[in-house]
């Protein structure tokens, strides 16, 4: 099928593809269906490989957004820890409802949601713009995108698992985290010129974001939470590499 000449199905397809990345989120819950209830040690890991994925994650936007635009990443970066100091400060003056968890729990929760959310308008404008390359590099794209979600839904439902949060719930809220890449990608296909200089500052962004989130919530807590501080160093460190070695491979 020529992208080009057929509009609307190309328009469909492109919206497919990023749906097909967002469900591939929700994948990342599925672990913990072998996990009994966490106790405070199972908590304080479960933040750690939380920690070590968006970490990793982190590594692999900057990377990626390095090959758009270093400055541009960085600038990107710089905002996004901005903007989650900001949305800290404007949680911390209000009240926020998450079911039945107590509110301090309910911001981190809300918190993580909001930067993975942020983060996956760059990934819904990456398959967008991906498509305007031809169908090889769109496809090679959408996999890898597809892939690399599944440990970003495991870091989200390891998150919300801590803290309560029943499994399904878990796998829709990753899900939920991904919707604006079939939102966005549609648009970035259609205006890939106008998307593209974009892309870098929105990875850095959402790398910023995650980077504040690990260092500033994630880890503080599960220090606190662990009785032994070796014990979720070399979880979030294991973590870590496995996921960097894992977008290396990508």
């Amino acid at each position: 099928m020529d992208l080009q000449q057929t509009p609307y199905l190309a328009a469909l397809l492109v919206f497919a593809a990023g749906l097909a990345t967002a469900l591939a989120t929700g994948l990342g819950a599925l672990p913990f269906y072998f996990i009994r209830e966490p106790s405070d040690r199972l908590t304080a890991r479960m933040h750690a490989i939380a920690g070590g994925l968006m970490l990793g994650a982190s590594f692999g936007l900057l990377m990626e957004g390095r090959v758009h635009g270093g400055w541009q990443t960085l600038v990107g970066a710089a905002i996004g820890l901005i903007a989650i100091q900001l949305g800290e400060h404007f949680l911390h003056d209000h009240e926020i409802n998450f079911g039945d968890v107590d509110p301090a729990s309910a911001k981190q929760m809300v918190m993580i949601l909001a930067i993975m959310t942020l983060h996956s308008f760059s990934e819904g404008v990456a398959v967008g713009v991906s498509f305007g390359g031809g169908r090889d590099l769109a496809t090679l794209i959408t996999v890898a995108i597809a892939v690399h979600n599944i440990p970003e839904g495991l870091a989200i439902s390891a998150v919300l698992r801590a803290k309560g949060t029943s499994i399904p719930a878990c796998a829709a809220w990753s899900i939920f985290s991904s919707l604006p890449q079939p939102l966005m990608a549609v648009p970035a296909f259609v205006f890939v010129e106008l998307f593209r200089p974009f892309l870098p500052y929105g990875l850095g962004f959402a790398a910023g974001a995650m980077v504040y989130m690990v260092f500033l919530e994630l880890l503080p807590e599960a220090y606190a939470l662990a009785d032994d501080a070796t014990d979720v160093g070399l979880w979030l460190s294991g973590t870590l590499g496995a996921m960097v070695i894992f977008q290396l491979l990508l």
